[in-house]
């Protein structure tokens, strides 16, 4: 019996064995099978299509289906896209130090953003000049795409650190424009991290961080030393709209907070060395100061890491909307001809033993969209104090605080470079303003600058005139039409566009994004921090939190009734 019994375990395992290898051997039959359709499809194509094929753009378009199958972050590089790639990771390139775009007004490429302390900032090239040459090559949109041909101008400013040039430029004035001439120097660019720190209030400290580029922990301990010495008590901590970066400047940040050895995150992936786990390898800077980290959701990937793991060691509180989701790590792969692919090999978990990835792209709905995972599919984990947290949708703020809607004619009207151009008036008529504290836009300006938008024929598209012709037309598809007709009538005139009402209905938010627009050009990312700071709900909670000992106590512990 017991022999019995040993030859059917053995035949079971062989079985399984079997079958296993039979699986393995069918999918790598798949796969040459489908490489060798591929293959022979183009072949036959390029052969026998009846107009010559670009075979570059064929095999690329391959690939973006291909990759598409996947998730936004696994793509693919070429050699003459590695900058970007190079860019992306470090927060480095070498070029002037402006970001540029289309203005379309003027058919040209403008000066949007000059960079504080790099070449063009130094050499006085200001926001709003209209580049005419580079090199004494003429920079003419011609037949080229907006978007075309800002990679032109991009390309063109960009070089070798220490190689130099002559910018030309169309400098606007209040009566005739100035064409002026630049000798700039190019340099290894770095995208300040830090933009702004300081007390925002008595002795509350505040540092914003933009992203998790190369070094920027050390940016990050800079900012907070210089805070505490400073007089700095308890500290505000802003990651929103920073879309991530590096998994492990995240955790050196983190450290400054925690003790070492601490477990921040642990990777797990499909291949052995995939996973990985990250601990604190240094002695803090401060353990005990309380703090709050503002996130909203702009804020993803190694922004989670840092405020997901300081909410799972309750050593801060969260404040404001909830996070991206994305739990997501990508590692660079080498490919042939020096191209590279950027792919997604593990998910991260944080100390909770949480994954806050929120959506799943390996499975799809009918229409190919993919969706957030429902928050009735998430599982509870709990903090190092016992407080429930859930994995699968983003960091959830301890204290949430809704955000303000972004006005859709507001979208338009920086979209048409309409407060572009305004903010540039602004600035040529309202010369002595000296620090953020005295901007202001009165109801004259604001007046100005309605005249402006309708000398423009500013009209733009309103979603709910876009909804109720969508919905009329269900209507008449349904039968519904006759008995609804005045209804709809009436609802048409109540929602007909009146420009003078719209502008005066978001009057406050359009003055507030001036504002801001107007200190960047005149204090740069430093001053449009500090112009946001000046009305910020998300901040004014953090503060409130702050200002009570026993409010932080209790939102970093066990409710009563949970214990």
């Amino acid at each position: 019996m017991n022999t019995k019994k040993t030859w059917m375990a053995v035949l079971v395992v062989l079985l399984a064995v079997g079958f296993s290898s039979f699986k393995k051997d069918d999918r790598n039959f798949q796969i040459s099978k489908n490489l060798d359709i591929f293959n022979s499809i183009f072949k036959e194509l390029d052969l026998f299509y009846v107009d010559t094929i670009d075979a570059e753009k064929m095999i690329q378009n391959g690939v973006n289906g291909m990759l598409a199958l996947t998730d936004p972050y696994t793509v693919y590089y070429p050699e003459e896209e590695m900058s970007s790639l190079k860019e992306m990771i470090t927060g480095k390139y070498g070029g002037i130090g402006a970001v540029i775009r289309y203005y379309k007004a003027k058919d040209r490429i403008a000066i949007f953003e000059p960079i504080e302390g790099m070449p063009a900032a130094e050499a006085g090239v200001k926001a709003g000049d209209i580049i005419l040459s580079i090199g004494g090559k003429d920079m003419m949109r011609g037949e080229m795409a907006p978007q075309e041909f800002s990679s032109k101008v991009s390309d063109a400013l960009r070089g070798e650190p220490g190689t130099s040039f002559i910018l030309k430029v169309l400098r606007p004035s209040l009566n005739d424009s100035t064409e002026m001439e630049f000798k700039l120097t190019r340099k290894n660019i770095r995208n300040n991290p830090v933009p702004y720190y300081g007390m925002v209030r008595d002795s509350v400290g505040y540092i914003t961080l933009t992203g998790f580029t190369d070094n920027c922990a050390k940016d990050v301990k800079k900012a907070f030393i210089e805070l505490k010495q400073q007089g700095a008590k308890s500290l505000v901590f802003d990651l929103r709209d920073n879309g991530g970066g590096s998994l492990q400047e995240a955790v050196d940040i983190v450290n400054f907070f925690v003790p070492k050895g601490q477990e921040i995150v642990v990777t797990k992936g499909k291949l052995k060395q995939a996973e990985g786990s990250f601990k604190t390898m240094n002695e803090p800077i401060d353990t005990d100061i309380p703090m709050a980290v503002l996130v909203n959701g702009s804020s993803a990937s190694a922004s989670e890491i840092m405020s997901g793991s300081l909410q799972d060691l309750d050593r801060a509180v969260i404040v404001g909307a909830r996070t991206y989701g994305k739990g997501l790590v990508q590692t660079t792969r080498s490919l042939p001809y020096n191209g590279t692919l950027k792919v997604t090999t593990s998910k991260y978990y944080i100390p909770s033993g949480r994954c806050i990835q929120a959506i799943d792209y390996s499975r799809k709905n009918a229409d190919g969209t993919v969706a957030r995972t429902p928050d009735s599919l998430t599982h509870v984990f709990h903090t190092v104090a016992g407080r429930e947290v859930r994995d699968g949708g983003g960091i959830r703020p301890d204290v949430e605080v809704k955000s303000e809607r972004f006005p859709n004619i507001l979208f338009y009207l920086l979209n048409d470079d309409l407060i572009f151009e305004y903010v540039t008036r602004y600035c040529l008529k309202h010369t002595s303003i000296d620090n953020v504290d005295s901007i202001r836009i009165s109801d004259a300006d604001y007046a100005d600058f309605k005249k402006m938008v309708k000398v423009h024929n500013f009209t733009y598209d309103r979603q709910s005139e876009k909804m109720l012709k969508s919905l009329k037309e269900v209507a008449e598809f349904e039968g519904y039409m006759e008995g609804a007709a005045e209804e709809f009538k009436a609802l048409e005139q109540k929602l007909s566009h009146n420009l003078d009402r719209e502008l005066d209905h978001f009057a406050p938010r359009i003055k507030e994004q001036i504002a801001e627009d107007v200190a960047t050009r005149l204090f740069y990312q430093r001053g449009a921090v500090m112009q946001r700071l000046k009305d910020d709900a998300e901040l004014k909670k953090a503060i409130e939190v702050l200002a009570s000992p026993a409010e932080y106590r209790k939102l970093l512990s066990v409710p009563e009734n949970k214990e």
